[in-house]
């Protein structure tokens, strides 16, 4: 059954099952979940992927409290550890891990099946958590075993368990006891050979909780218990079981007088160990039975004697697992089932593995069961309600990409697996993340497969429990205390975690000394995974940690220095340095230890200038993230004039400006900042070395103050010092620090007034006589006016209104109007850049400045009437921001008006009738400003549409615009046009009048109804008269006579007789003859374009030898064109009288040069002439039968009297094209007829081909169809092998009526698409291109038996849906229209009286030829060979 590894928590409570029929029957797969019921998820236990911090799980407190690392790191609370400190003492070879850890996960792939599932390599982890595990080989034990074979005829090793001591079972019988002591004695050897003779090799071995008793388990069934103390045998079991199979499990559970053992034949037994009245006894009980399917591993749970107490103890639960499904039942009080869960179809060759350990989820400390097969591995947490009863929550399963054959807790966060190809994987059960890959092939793994073949007993198993077999090696590995044994064929080796130091000091070994700061900093930061050893709260496993990466600092220092290439280039030097110094920068930082970076490393450092120069350059990130401060006075010095020697002057800038630079000495640093231009550092030191905020200032203005009053431009170095002062300025008076930071606010008042004290001074310090007043205000104004005055304003907003603060803003005010005001050397738009800063000020609620008002005028003065007319727009911009900044309240507003209608200031007029709704007088603004004379159109647009205006205001405007309406419309006559029509499409006439000049009006007009002229109007909406049109033709004929017939299609209010004498008037023949076809005069037409014509052919007979004859061929050629043009629209809509007379008298025309007699002047262009004449033959010949033609011609009087042979061309040419159409046709029917055939041939054999149903079973109800007799139901088969009773598919809608008939559809191939294939279906029958579904009838069973026979559901086959489909497909091979209507369409023009044209108008309903349409086209090859 399939299980939902999707969920992330499927939680099964399942009822008590006491027998043990019951027991099996729940664990037969065909009835397991439907004996138990699912409860409700358990909210509560949802398992969240969160990394679990110690921190979180508040324990409660006991009498000897056992910590929780003890609890969850067993390593480090066993009493007999069994690896000591000094691994030497034991005789253990500690096996580095230079032999084990592999880059690459496949590195002994070695053809094996699970490869295949070697779809991805893991980065490789040794580089990130270095060596997690440590690989040692038990000398000792390893020696005594390999001599127990040799000398006492043991055998090979098969089985080991491990608790305080080491068992090891033998192939020939024996137990083997070691101690774990240092020298790994040999405490006892139970057992003989000669009961091994009887009994078999040991299969499985277990050891109790208190180490007093031994189980072994043999190969031929039976089971002795020994005493470890002792050595005595006191049980030996041989009826617990069936007879006959081995041994594959044997489990103590932690109560010492219950045992559990699992056989070959797939069954588990229960034993109880009794002793009464000194008789030891033991009684089994079978808790599942091997036929309803076979267990091939169990594994009980055991707590450890902190966990004793848990409420989960007292069930005793055994997880069991078979070959489809696992199981947890409850052993105690009673025997109870708590849960079954089904795992799905596995590789039959997988092992099923089983393991318990208590993990803290959530505050609490519950088992989990680990439970895989395969590569997928499933985590069970298990936990007790209030209610008693036991709840299972499934977790976030482990995806692997190989197959595992063992599966081990290390500790609550640590598993670890071994795949097939015998490499261990090291994996964080949280994150899921492998740690580290061993390879242990080296072991030479003893493996179970004759056990569980029973090869001891002769192999009566199943075949699914021995291909299990094949990679069994349940009994090889025993994990105890943290550690894991693993069982060679000649040795025994253990497995631990390294310690934290350990894992430290192993990549310091192989010179990996990068890998191990970095994995040292993970157990400093707690990141780390797999960790043992670091015990006490954060800060003092931090301390530890921190220690020790202080010493690993010191020592990658030393060999920073040592490995330096002596010799070679600098570069080589500078990028072994860089590659090494970062890292003890890094994490000194990190560690925060300033005094060891600075001290012991730099000077160590320093011996190499090289060093000391990149150790240098390593601190500029930091510095400059202010990540670094209070370094020593040496090393700021030291790294100034590293950079400053490189010439990297603006990282010095940088860097001074992010440190505390009091303790250099400043005057060096002030004079260094100053030569190499660093003025941010030359104020910062300033301002922090000195508290001094005006020296700065002093020595900018001292540089950029002579050029500006000198009236000089000033050098791009000069402008970034203005740019800065004026920066510095603005952060003084804002109370913050230059470049970056805050002024301490004791000092921010005493600041800002040192700042306006020095700015408003009356002259300079050392000044020259020659000086003007308030240099400084001058200055600034003179470099940039505006950015000056923003400074103001800005500081203005941050002054409190105190009686200090008004008296500096009214004092910089007079001083700024004394020096602009009184001096001629400033532009208009610095004035009124002032103005504008004054403007605002004043216009401000609580403003308390006072600026004479006379000086307004002097400045409207100074700007409207200057001595110039220079910087005429630059003026303008700066009177309207003055105005638009509140100035207007100082101006009188008449005067304002009349002097910028002097100065021609439009943009001030707009802005002063905008004030006063004088919304007309600004239309003429804009049209006598020629910069903005095109936006008229927008402003007169808006006015009236958006609302807000009175009906006053948008008369008044509507009727400026009627009194200049000539003047828009020379100015484009497209947008005065679509304002009209937009507006008042009422008064178009009106404005006709108005417009006298004919130039004006004609484009006016071109604008209103020409659509090609791209005004967006709907011409409906206008309603105009016809009138307004044929003015519009006639004005189009005097001044565009080219464009008229391309205008006239696309008009539409027009009336033919007028139009038709304007254009007579004008004598544009070609307007008139499409006028008079238009009306329906065709005759009409015709005539005026063969006297055009005519006219033509007579210029080209007279004209002498020097004209132009190609111009004149060309109008001959182009009006005979439209003529037949003419003639072909027509022809098809009259009968045959009338299409002669239009046709001959063409040919007459064409032909009337050539009959001049031979005493004429011979004409210039006969060969030209004949052609043209061909072409009018070749045209008429689709109208008139070629019959009639060659009786015209020889009935003419001048052909008639022999001249024949003149126009034997022309009559040979026509019967060359008849006969090439004749072969054509001929050649295209016989073409057509045999694809058609072709094609029928094909469609018959797919239609009549016999059908194969894929069942006997309807598919919808899923009855065989022989059951259904009764109903005398229809049976339906499709061609995809689906059956249905037509009653079934009725049911289901899947029929469509069409044409008066039914057509099925099969449900299953239409309902996986019904979106799309049914829908397609559906419009294609509605379209008429399919054939109709075919329907196949089969009779309920054969006839022979007597059922009656299937009355057929149509009298004639049709077509199934992918019938149809096959036959669109063939369609489409040949996309076009129909053979038949082909084949009609050619057999009626060769039947007709008299030909069909197969060109002319697709007007009409007389006549739609295919031929005509676009897509037409022949597919002259064969057709392809499709499969059958």
């Amino acid at each position: 059954m399939e299980n939902e590894p999707d969920h992330e928590n499927v939680e099964q409570s399942l009822c008590a099952k006491t027998t043990e029929e019951e027991l099996n029957k729940s664990f037969n797969l065909e009835a397991s979940l439907s004996k138990f019921s699912y409860i409700d998820l358990d909210k509560e236990l949802e398992f969240k992927n969160d990394l679990i911090d110690d921190k979180e799980f508040d324990i409660p407190q006991v009498d000897t409290p056992p910590t929780l690392e003890s609890i969850l790191n067993e390593t480090d609370d066993e009493e007999e550890s069994f690896v000591l400190e000094d691994p030497t003492l034991l005789n253990i070879d500690t096996i580095d891990s230079h032999s084990y850890d592999t880059s690459s996960v496949a590195s002994s792939d070695s053809g094996d099946r699970t490869n295949l599932k070697r779809k991805k390599k893991l980065p490789d982890s040794f580089s990130l958590h270095g060596s997690v595990m440590r690989h040692s080989l038990l000398k000792g034990i390893s020696a005594q075993i390999v001599s127990a074979a040799d000398k006492v005829d043991a055998g090979l090793p098969t089985a080991i368990a491990v608790s305080s001591l080491i068992a090891v079972g033998t192939s020939h019988g024996l137990a083997l006891i070691f101690g774990k002591d240092q020298n790994q004695a040999l405490r006892l050897c139970l057992g003989n050979t000669s009961v091994g003779g009887q009994y078999g090799a040991i299969s499985a071995l277990s050891i109790n909780n208190d180490c007093s008793r031994l189980l072994c388990g043999f190969a031929k069934g039976q089971i002795t218990m020994w005493d470890l103390a002792s050595g005595k045998l006191l049980r030996s079991i041989t009826d617990a079981h069936p007879p006959g199979t081995a041994i594959l499990h044997i489990k103590f559970t932690d109560d010492p007088t219950l045992a559990i053992c699992n056989d070959s034949g797939g069954s588990v037994f229960e034993l109880t160990f009794k002793r009464v009245m000194g008789v030891r006894t033991c009684e089994s009980r079978c808790l599942f039975s091997g036929s309803k399917g076979e267990v091939c591993c169990i594994e009980p749970l055991h707590s450890k004697p902190e966990l004793k107490d848990h409420p989960i103890t007292q069930f005793s639960l055994l997880a069991m697992a078979s070959l489809t499904k696992i199981l947890v039942i409850g052993l105690k009080p009673s025997l109870k089932v708590w849960m079954t869960f089904p795992y799905g179809r596995m590789d039959p060759s997988s092992v099923p593995l089983l393991a318990w350990h208590f993990v803290a989820v959530h505050n609490y400390v519950n088992p989990m069961l680990a439970f895989c097969r395969g590569d997928v591995v499933h985590f069970l947490l298990v936990k007790r309600d209030e209610s008693g009863a036991i709840h299972v929550t499934k977790q976030k399963h482990l995806h692997l990409y190989y197959d595992l054959i063992n599966f081990t807790w290390i500790n609550s966060r640590t598993v670890v697996l071994l795949d097939s190809v015998e490499k261990l994987h090291v994996i964080d059960r949280q994150t899921q993340e492998e740690l580290e890959t061993v390879e242990i092939s080296e072991v030479q793994l003893v493996y179970n497969s004759s056990h569980f073949k029973s090869l001891a007993t002769g192999g009566n198993v199943s075949q699914a429990l021995a291909l299990v077999g094949e990679k069994a090696c349940y009994q090889s590995i025993s994990s105890y205390g943290g550690q894991i044994f693993y069982l060679g064929t000649k040795s025994v080796y253990v497995m631990m975690l390294r310690s934290w130091r350990e894992r430290v000091d192993h990549l310091l070994k192989q010179d990996c000394l990068t890998e191990a700061l970095a994995l040292a900093w993970s157990f400093h930061e707690g990141k780390a995974k797999a960790v043992v050893g670091l015990s006490g709260d954060a800060s003092k496993r931090k301390a530890v940690v921190a220690d020790r990466m202080v010493e690993i600092l010191f020592h990658y220092a030393d060999r920073a220095l040592k490995k330096c290439p002596d010799q070679g280039k600098i570069q080589v030097m500078e990028q072994h340095f860089q590659d090494m110094v970062p890292v003890i920068v890094d994490y000194c930082l990190l560690l925060e230890r300033k005094d060891l970076l600075f001290s012991q490393m730099y000077d160590k450092l320093s011996e190499n200038s090289v060093a000391k120069g990149v150790f240098l350059e390593c601190l500029e990130p930091y510095i400059l993230s202010d990540k670094l401060v209070g370094m020593t006075p040496q090393v700021m010095k030291d790294l100034i004039v590293h950079f400053q020697d490189k010439k990297l002057m603006e990282n010095v800038e940088a860097l001074i400006v992010h440190m505390d630079i009091t303790s250099l000495d400043i005057q060096q640093v002030v004079l260094m900042c100053w030569e190499n231009r660093l003025y941010d550092a030359m104020i910062y030191v300033y301002n922090r070395g000195m508290n001094e905020f005006i020296s700065p200032m002093e020595k900018l203005f001292r540089v950029i103050s002579p050029p500006l009053n000198a009236g000089r431009t000033l050098t791009d170095e000069q402008v970034v010092m203005g740019n800065k002062l004026l920066v510095y300025i603005s952060c003084c008076l804002a109370g913050r620090a230059y470049p970056l930071g805050d002024i301490p606010e004791d000092l921010v008042p005493l600041v800002k007034n040192q700042v306006f004290e020095f700015l408003i001074r009356l002259h300079s310090a050392e000044a020259s006589p020659e000086e003007e007043i308030y240099p400084y205000v001058r200055t600034l104004l003179h470099f940039d006016t505006r950015e000056f005055l923003n400074v103001l304003a800005l500081t203005f907003e941050d002054f409190k209104n105190d009686k200090q603060a008004v008296e500096y803003q009214q004092r910089i005010v007079d001083i700024l109007l004394k020096v602009m005001v009184e001096n001629s050397d400033f532009t208009p738009s610095q004035v009124g850049c002032l103005f504008t800063f004054l403007a605002r000020q004043l216009a401000k609620p609580d403003n308390t400045l006072f600026v004479n008002r006379t000086l307004f005028d002097q400045v409207l003065e100074f700007l409207c009437s200057p001595d110039d007319d220079s910087r005429h727009s630059e003026r303008q911009q700066v009177l309207l921001e003055l105005l638009q900044a509140g100035g207007i309240v100082q101006f009188e507003e008449s005067r304002l008006i009349r002097m910028a209608e002097k100065a021609e200031f439009y943009q001030i007029c707009e802005f002063m009738y905008e004030r006063e709704h004088q919304y007309d007088k600004i239309i003429d603004c804009y049209l006598r400003d020629p910069l903005r004379e095109e936006e008229v159109f927008n402003y007169i647009h808006n006015i009236l549409s958006i609302p807000g205006h009175s009906a006053e205001e948008k008369q008044s405007v509507w009727q400026k615009a009627m009194d200049h309406i000539e003047e828009l419309v020379s100015l484009k006559p497209c947008k005065a046009a679509e304002l009209v029509a937009t507006h008042f499409s009422e008064q178009i006439e009106i404005v006709i009048k108005k417009l006298q000049n004919q130039v004006l009006l004609f484009k006016f007009l071109r604008s209103l109804l020409d659509p090609r002229e791209g005004i967006h109007v709907n011409q409906e909406s206008l309603q105009m008269p016809p009138s307004v049109t044929e003015q519009f033709i006639e004005l189009l004929c005097q001044f565009d006579p080219n464009q008229v017939i391309e205008t006239l299609q696309i008009l539409e209010c027009y009336r033919l007789e007028e139009t038709i004498q304007i254009t007579q008037k004008y004598q544009l023949h070609e307007v008139t003859a499409y006028l008079l076809e238009k009306k329906g005069d065709i005759h009409g037409a015709f005539l005026i374009m063969l006297k055009r014509l005519q006219s033509k052919l007579q210029e080209i007979t007279h004209q002498d030898e020097k004209a132009k004859e190609d111009l004149s061929l060309k109008d001959v050629e182009d009006t005979m064109v439209e003529t037949i043009a003419l003639c072909q629209r027509n022809s098809h809509n009259l009968n045959q009288q009338q299409r002669e007379a239009l046709w001959f008298p063409l040919l007459e025309a064409m032909m009337a040069p050539q009959k001049l007699s031979g005493s004429a002047a011979p004409h210039l262009h006969p060969e030209a002439l004949r052609s043209l004449t061909m072409q009018v033959l070749n045209s008429m010949a689709a109208f008139i039968a070629l019959p009639s033609i060659l009786q015209r011609i020889l009935q003419d009087p001048v052909y008639g009297k022999g001249k024949l042979g003149e126009i034997q061309g022309l009559i040979l040419g026509m019967l060359d094209t008849f006969n090439y159409e004749q072969t054509l046709l001929e050649t295209t029917t016989s073409l057509l007829n045999q694809d058609l055939h072709w094609s029928l041939c094909n469609l018959r054999a797919s239609v009549t081909r016999g059908l194969n149903p894929k069942q006997d079973y309807c598919s919808i109800c899923l009855q065989q169809y022989k059951r259904r007799q009764e109903m005398a139901d229809e049976i339906i088969v499709f061609s995809c092998g689906h059956l249905y009773h037509s009653f079934c598919l009725q049911n289901k809608e899947c029929t469509i009526e069409t044409e008066g008939r039914t057509r099925w559809t099969c449900y299953k191939c239409s309902s996986s698409n019904k979106a799309g294939k049914l829908s397609e279906n559906s419009s294609e029958i509605k379209k008429g291109k399919t054939a109709p579904s075919q329907v196949k009838m089969s009779p309920p069973c054969p006839p022979s038996k007597g059922d009656p026979a299937v009355k057929k559901a149509a009298s004639e086959p049709v077509l199934d849906p992918q019938q149809i489909q096959a036959f669109d497909q063939l369609c489409r091979l040949y996309r076009g229209s129909s053979r038949l209507a082909l084949l009609t369409e050619l057999s009626q023009n060769r039947s007709s009286d008299s030909y069909r044209p197969f060109s002319g108008s697709q007007s009409g309903p007389a006549f739609n030829s295919i031929f005509q349409n676009e897509n037409f086209q022949l597919q002259l090859i064969p057709p392809p060979v499709t499969e059958d």
